[in-house]
């Protein structure tokens, strides 16, 4: 989807918080599909196009952390005001990075669950111990958070700031080259496991799970 420098990146639109604080997570969710996820750690920028995405929708969604109103440590972070970082640990191992949206007290998350590496791949080589670009690299959530150098400890962190941020550069999608599905991995969400949460680039290598019809 296009070649970017790191100059045109630190110079290409951030995200603002008006983006993230509106009320359709669902649309967000859809709308965070080709913009690009970039980290600058001690002046080392990574970056990725976003082509996969998932939503939750909160305290009514049972398979958001925050169903039912639950508020832990851990999720904290998600009643919070919008355009924060909330990362977790899935299964003691992978560390997986959400966007909070809507305002503050509304639960709403996005998942960024397969990036298109575009800055830094060796920096992101090293990260994942991989010798060589595959689409296994950030293939799937905690891919992407292992190569963009994101942990739990950046759970909380302002996306709007300079550390981790996503930026537009102006690419457009076209309807057809964007998929709605099921999630994947919320079976014990029951009838909520079948909501088109998922958005997804059409024909994206990087798109995780299985090969969508």
């Amino acid at each position: 989807m296009g070649i970017i420098t790191n100059k045109e990146i630190l110079n290409a639109s951030k995200l603002t918080l008006h983006f993230y604080d509106r009320k359709n997570v669902v649309q967000i969710a859809k709308e965070l599909l080709g913009k690009i996820l970039v980290t600058k750690f001690d002046g080392v920028i990574t970056a990725g196009r976003i082509v996969e995405t998932e939503a939750y929708n909160g305290i009514i969604d049972k398979a958001s952390h925050a169903y039912g109103g639950r508020r832990t440590n851990r999720t904290e972070v998600m009643y919070s005001n919008a355009g924060l970082a909330y990362v977790y640990l899935c299964y003691g191992i992978h560390h997986l990075f959400n966007v909070v949206t809507n305002e503050k007290d509304v639960p709403h998350a996005v998942l960024i669950r397969a990036i298109e590496p575009m800055i830094g791949i060796e920096v992101m080589l090293k990260r994942t111990r991989k010798k060589k670009l595959d689409h296994t690299l950030t293939k799937g959530p905690g891919n992407v958070a292992k190569a963009m150098g994101i942990f739990t400890k950046h759970s909380g962190m302002n996306l709007v700031e300079d550390v981790i941020f996503i930026v537009d550069d102006g690419l457009m999608l076209k309807k057809n080259q964007i998929v709605a599905t099921k999630r994947i991995g919320v079976d014990y969400s029951g009838e909520d496991a079948l909501l088109p949460y998922r958005f997804i680039v059409k024909n994206s290598p990087f798109v995780s799970g299985k090969k969508n019809k």
